[in-house]
């Protein structure tokens, strides 16, 4: 799905405060910031997760998961394989 490093540096990406991310996905700042502080991928309650991958993509981001080939084609960020 997505994870707590990915949110922030999707965050960052758009220029975006934590409470300004809230208010485009329909959830409170505590939960922004309990999901930017997890480990790894972000757990919680489905309805939420969806509401912010779906404020993401509104945004003009598309999540990428590991191993996967951006189907836009697009510019992107993401971790080099193999450290």
């Amino acid at each position: 799905m997505i994870t707590a490093p990915q949110l922030r540096a999707a965050r960052a990406l758009l220029g975006l405060s934590q409470q300004q991310l809230a208010d485009l996905a329909s959830l409170s700042v505590p939960t922004i910031q309990r999901m930017e502080s997890s480990d790894g991928v972000i757990r919680g309650n489905v309805d939420s997760l969806m509401k912010l991958v779906g404020a993401l993509g509104v945004a003009g981001l598309e999540l990428i998961d590991e191993g996967a080939v951006s189907a836009g084609g697009g510019r992107g960020i993401r971790f080099k394989s193999g450290g």
